[in-house]
């Protein structure tokens, strides 16, 4: 749809690739950062806003299941109406539900803000790695591919730190409020460093399967959130997997059978894309459940300040960091599949530390512990997403990073849904409160943890004293729980590892030649450039 750019022009998108990857991790590390400084907030959120425990789980799930519901069609907009289009809508979208989110004053308009941000957001993620995939090539894309997923988990990390700093002399709201000045920088750097590029074979788009995705992904995580308030028998909850599954066996259908289908079921008979696919969202399950109830922990079990709280998640980022850049290095020598593998044994002894009270209630071993399990993440998610990348056409590549990223959001979604509500299921039926106690404040009790001390505070000391502690005890057996769930589903991740994912990748020509074709892409009308 549009003509290759002079040589020149594609010879200056070429020197200034990494000031491009640059501005793509900026814009990334607004979205990782927003998946997790909320979770600091979250205290600060049920005193002021008076969220209820379900309410929580929406307020973090209203924005993933819009997010994921959208990333497929927001990846196919990029390849066809230009990725770096689609990028800064999404950052002007997400400021601006931003700013809209951080003036909430009851839980249901803060829920409907963070479904807003989602739309952005959607807009934002695959454009970073669709624009990555068609900038670099040969070994360099799979080492710029590390740094993004380093940075991605950077940013995630780095959450609960900015969240800590703002809450200690902000109110809640300032968590949301700090990403319009992020997203306004990535949107003036990216007009000087960001070169358009779609794709020039682009098809109708799929509003059909978009809407039958949505449907999908809410239903079935809408029943999985409430099973904990509702029970596994309640006539609704069955209705809400009744319809996910109806509505996934009609997606699956109508993506076999339309002409310009949203996702091209071919990719998925590529054991390369698919067995990747399948380890992302396994690890982000763990990522993100383990997250959400930590943060918790910390400040509830433990007594931390927001701040404190926030550096204990915080070193993560240092695993992350180290490991992301190199894991492609390690591919080359070990293979994809070694390394995942690898990876992922780290990720289930870190998650199995987290049930340890001992380790976690220290705060040098909480945060090796993280860290570590910051390491097994990188090691992890480094290699499979340049498996995905690297098996699709350049062409593709808004689609391809649409589906790399609904595996991350699909992943994080369930783990704090699949977790959040065995740990909430847990909790009821650990906590052991006095006889004595009233009614209404044994209602708040067995809600969640924030309620019990709610409750505990109007109480007389020997009473409150009593709820206080038990809150805490089913807390931490709740907890245990959970993360020996996630551990057992990475596990899984690791026999799809081992049994589909390829040793080696497939051959690439030497680096000069690929740096070479980087160069002459103008002379090429394959619009990588448009």
């Amino acid at each position: 749809m549009g003509s290759a750019v002079t040589a020149a022009e594609a010879n200056r998108a070429y020197e200034r690739r990494w000031w491009t990857l640059g501005v793509l991790c900026l814009s990334l590390t607004v979205i990782g950062i927003d998946n997790t400084i909320l979770n600091v907030a979250i205290p600060s959120i049920v005193k002021d806003v008076g969220a209820k425990g379900s309410d929580l789980q929406w307020i973090i799930d209203a924005y993933t299941i819009v997010f994921a519901g959208l990333l497929l069609t927001a990846g196919s907009l990029g390849d066809r109406f230009g990725r770096k289009r689609m990028l800064t809508t999404g950052l002007v979208l997400f400021g601006t539900f931003s700013a809209l989110a951080s003036r909430a004053t009851d839980a249901n308009h803060l829920i409907v803000a963070r479904g807003l941000m989602g739309i952005g957001g959607a807009l934002i993620f695959p454009s970073t790695l669709s624009i990555l995939t068609n900038t670099f090539t040969g070994k360099e894309r799979g080492r710029a591919i590390g740094v993004w997923a380093g940075v991605a988990g950077l940013g995630i990390a780095a959450g609960p730190v900015a969240g800590g700093l703002l809450l200690e002399h902000f109110w809640w709201g300032s968590v949301f409020l700090v990403n319009v000045p992020v997203t306004i920088a990535a949107v003036v750097l990216g007009r000087f460093f960001i070169f358009e590029s779609k794709d020039p074979d682009e098809g109708r788009l799929d509003p059909v399967g978009s809407a039958l995705s949505i449907v999908t992904l809410a239903s079935l995580l809408w029943a999985i959130i409430q099973v904990p308030d509702r029970g596994w028998g309640d006539t609704t909850i069955l209705t809400g997997f009744v319809v996910g599954v109806v509505f996934l066996g009609l997606f699956a259908a109508w993506e076999l059978h339309t002409e310009h289908p949203m996702i091209d079921v071919a990719f998925f008979r590529n054991p390369r894309f698919s067995a990747a696919s399948a380890v992302i969202t396994l690890n982000y399950f763990a990522l993100f459940g383990s997250t959400f109830l930590l943060t918790q922990y910390f400040q509830f079990a433990l007594g931390y300040s927001p701040l404190k709280a926030g550096f204990l998640t915080a070193p993560v980022a240092v695993g992350l960091m180290v490991g992301g850049p190199s894991a492609p290095r390690l591919v080359e020598r070990w293979g994809t599949k070694r390394v995942v593998m690898g990876g992922l044994c780290i990720v289930i002894g870190a998650l199995l530390c987290y049930g340890s009270e001992t380790l976690m209630s220290s705060f040098l071993w909480g945060a090796i512990v993280r860290a570590v399990f910051g390491l097994g993440m990188s090691l992890t998610t480094a290699p499979a997403t340049e498996s995905i990348m690297g098996s699709l056409p350049p062409g593709r590549a808004g689609v391809g990073s649409a589906i790399n990223d609904t595996t991350r959001q699909t992943g994080g979604a369930l783990g704090v849904a699949v977790l959040g509500s065995i740990f909430a299921a847990r909790y009821r039926s650990l906590i052991e409160l006095p006889a004595a106690l009233p009614a209404q404040a044994r209602d708040l009790a067995r809600d969640s943890i924030g309620k019990a001390f709610g409750a505990a505070s109007t109480l007389p000391d020997g009473l409150g004293r009593q709820v206080h502690q038990a809150a805490v005890d089913a807390f931490v057996g709740s907890m245990r729980t959970a993360v020996i769930v996630g551990a057992v589903f990475v596990a899984t991740a690791i026999v799809v590892a081992w049994r589909f994912l390829p040793a080696y990748e497939a051959a690439r020509p030497p680096d000069d030649e690929l740096d070479a074709a980087a160069r002459e892409l103008a002379s090429v009308d394959d619009g990588v450039y448009a």
